[in-house]
């Protein structure tokens, strides 16, 4: 398809800020954008098969969402009760619910029951203006679920054609059968479930839960070098409920992005600096628990860490399925401004995933937009839900 949008506030986010061109138009052929600038500057021979007169609306990339666990089976309000009756986190993992009442629910679903589940999820993000997602693995925890999921994973991404980053998170919790033998279980992510899903082409990263109730540095990192074996990038759930290191270490792996990081340290901050490493704040996660640690922004700002913001949109801890709440939660929990908000859910979520052709307006980027009834981007964290794209392009098609 060729298209064409005129007279819009663009937002192109170029240089450091918001890049705004006012009656602005932008053009795009197939899944590339060709022309963005002044309305008045188009060329008089631009013609396409599909044209929106924007009439002043504000045109942005397409939101990106580089930390989700959407697919599942269940949910875990109860958890939620529980917690507001004064039951921890950990004390409720620990007691048999957490990861693994999921884990029960998603291995008893076949492939259909499980994609039934989890689509409406993805319909929600891309109705709020999401164009890439990351969907993680995690809830299987042995070979043929976590095949499962990540296959789920791909035919959401084709179904509602948008883009979907699928991530191994084998090392997400120790599943029941291997109680007490920790090593055998990171033996099998490492030497039989990493190799067999890369052989199915279905790993794009992959990840794990350094934590306390998670697993150690040490077993992180025997993940992390098998995964370096094939060539695959990692991130990490690192220093979300204890300072471990989780962020130095992904760091040390060049890895893409440290999550959480509510306890991340100095040092740490400054390995990220020096690795290029986005720090993905997850506000969802953090207003769910009623978690009161901070994550070290102002180290972050000082380092020059890009940060990025995701929904991590999950059944127990972040039952979130809005980018833009997330904005918001990140600028009134975090203090954000709404220009980090809004790069953090574009350009840095982009270099979250590695993938540097989107999260900005200028020609040879993917066409992947979202129009906004709005005047200014500020709205877009402003607005606490009630605000929803008039338009979403991804690859150039509208969806």
């Amino acid at each position: 398809m060729t298209g064409l949008i005129r007279h819009a506030t663009l937002c192109t986010l170029q240089g450091d800020g918001y890049g705004l061109i006012e009656d602005g138009a932008l053009a795009w052929e197939g899944e590339r954008i060709t022309y963005v600038g002044s309305d008045a500057a188009l060329p008089a021979s631009t013609a396409a098969a599909l044209e929106l007169d924007a009439g002043g609306a504000l045109l942005t990339p397409g939101l990106i969402d580089c930390h989700t666990h959407l697919v599942f089976a269940g949910d875990r309000a109860n958890e939620f009760e529980l917690r507001l009756n004064g039951a921890s986190y950990e004390a409720i993992a620990r007691a048999g619910g957490g990861i693994i009442s999921t884990v029960r629910a998603t291995r008893a679903c076949d492939d259909a029951a499980l994609l039934a589940a989890s689509l409406p999820r993805a319909r929600a993000l891309r109705a709020d203006g999401v164009t890439t997602l990351e969907i993680k693995s995690g809830y299987g925890l042995d070979l043929a679920s976590e095949a499962r999921m990540l296959h789920v994973a791909r035919t959401i991404g084709s179904e509602l054609g948008i883009s979907v980053r699928t991530t191994f998170l084998g090392a997400h919790a120790l599943p029941p059968e291997f109680a007490g033998r920790r090593g055998d279980y990171i033996a099998t992510v490492c030497q039989q479930m990493l190799p067999a899903l890369v052989e199915q082409g279905l790993v794009d990263a992959v990840d794990a839960f350094c934590e306390g109730i998670g697993f150690t540095p040490d077993e992180t990192r025997a993940v992390f070098e098998a995964a370096r074996a094939y060539g695959l990038p990692v991130k990490l759930h690192a220093d979300q409920l204890s300072d471990l290191g989780g962020a130095a270490l992904v760091a040390e792996f060049g890895g893409l992005s440290a999550d959480h990081v509510e306890y991340t340290s100095a040092a740490s901050v400054q390995a990220m600096a020096d690795a290029g490493t986005v720090a993905v704040l997850l506000p969802g996660a953090f207003y769910a628990l009623r978690e009161t640690r901070l994550p070290p922004i102002a180290a972050f700002r000082e380092a020059g860490v890009p940060m990025a913001i995701a929904t991590d949109l999950n059944p127990g801890t972040s039952p979130l399925l809005s980018q833009r709440l997330a904005m918001n939660l990140a600028c009134t929990l975090f203090r954000l401004t709404p220009l980090e908000a809004l790069r953090g859910t574009t350009v840095h979520a982009a270099r979250a995933l590695g993938l540097d052709d989107r999260g900005r307006l200028a020609p040879g980027l993917r066409a992947d937009l979202a129009l906004w009834p709005a005047a200014h981007p500020a709205a877009l964290s402003y607005w606490i839900g009630g605000l929803a794209p008039q338009r979403v392009i991804a690859a150039g098609q509208l969806v």
